[in-house]
């Protein structure tokens, strides 16, 4: 049964909080990168690794300044998380760079193909009342998909079987990224 005033279900959540979740989210994950990214740099930093992944922690900033200011501009209050993800990201981006740069490349792999699901769907929730952020959303998804294509070629190029428990590490990182996201999401 639909509540004919706005064609909403009973317990879904209006597009003004949608599109409210959706700021919240994608700053915590672009604050998260920046992270992944700085814990890397910290092991690998002067690497011809290290340079290409300092350009992909370069592009995560323009994103989280760009979702930081949409979060100042429409009042929406960051996850009270990211103190863990300020913890959490560094440790992830470190201890895989420590296993190596076939391993943070992995961890790259990881992240983004999750990534780039999470914001097809936001891009498929938006409608014309919210092109602007659709856009946004659009524009970033791509450069993410860089990074995941970028990391990618990286591993294959140098036999991905061989990266220290290549799938163990990537299943782990994936179900990490979507846990993050789920809870960013709501709290």
């Amino acid at each position: 049964m639909t509540d004919n005033r706005n064609g909403l279900l009973p317990g879904d959540l209006p597009m003004d909080e949608k599109v409210k979740r959706m700021i919240r989210v994608n700053h915590a994950g672009e604050y998260g990168a920046k992270r992944i990214y700085a814990g890397q740099l910290a092991v690998l930093g002067k690497s011809k690794t290290g340079h290409v992944i300092q350009e992909m922690a370069d592009q995560e900033q323009k994103h989280l300044d760009v979702f930081s200011g949409m979060m100042a501009k429409r009042r929406v209050r960051p996850t009270v998380l990211m103190p863990l993800w300020h913890v959490c990201g560094y440790a992830l981006g470190a201890a895989t760079a420590l296993l190596g740069e076939k391993a943070a490349m992995a961890c790259t792999v990881a992240v983004e193909s999750v990534i780039d699901k999470h914001y097809a769907d936001q891009e498929a929730q938006l409608g014309a009342e919210e092109q602007p952020l659709k856009n946004v959303i659009s524009e970033f998804r791509a450069d993410e998909k860089e990074h995941h294509d970028l990391a990618e070629t990286y591993i294959l190029a140098n036999d991905k079987e061989s990266s220290p428990f290549y799938h163990i590490l990537t299943h782990m990182v994936v179900y990490q990224t979507k846990l993050a996201i789920w809870l960013s999401t709501r709290i």
